[in-house]
């Protein structure tokens, strides 16, 4: 059973950066893909990026697609969400969510819907 904390959100100004992080404890990281969700108020659940086993393969969401870096450090069993040039729109709360993967060269798409273990999420406020 993983446990993940997501971790780094805060409050920030348009063009600002964050990092957000994903700490997992329970099983180690190897044999799952990881997914950075995030949900505005009002709104559904919008995948954002995902990243497969062995963190060589990732996929990006349009919306933040050339902004948003995914990224995983297998030595301290985590995943990072680096965010660069914020908007507005980007303001939400932020999930990292894991599952079993069967590969280590493709990653989940986006919005894939089978993630079995989820964080409670950070919230990420672009305001001027």
């Amino acid at each position: 059973q993983l446990q993940l904390v997501e971790s780094g959100g805060g409050l920030v100004q348009p063009g600002e950066s964050l990092r957000l992080s994903c700490a997992v404890s329970g099983s180690t990281l190897d044999y799952y893909a990881v997914g950075w969700f995030r949900q505005a108020p009002g709104q559904e659940r919008e995948g954002i990026s995902c990243i497969s086993s062995n963190g060589s393969a990732t996929t990006y969401a349009d919306s933040v697609k050339g902004r948003f870096t995914i990224s995983r450090d297998a030595a301290k069993n985590a995943v990072y969400l680096q965010m660069n040039s914020l908007k507005f729109e980007d303001t939400a709360v932020y999930y990292c969510a894991a599952t079993p993967w069967y590969s280590d060269y493709v990653a989940p798409p986006v919005n894939y819907n089978g993630m079995n273990f989820w964080g409670k999420g950070t919230l990420v406020t672009v305001s001027s």
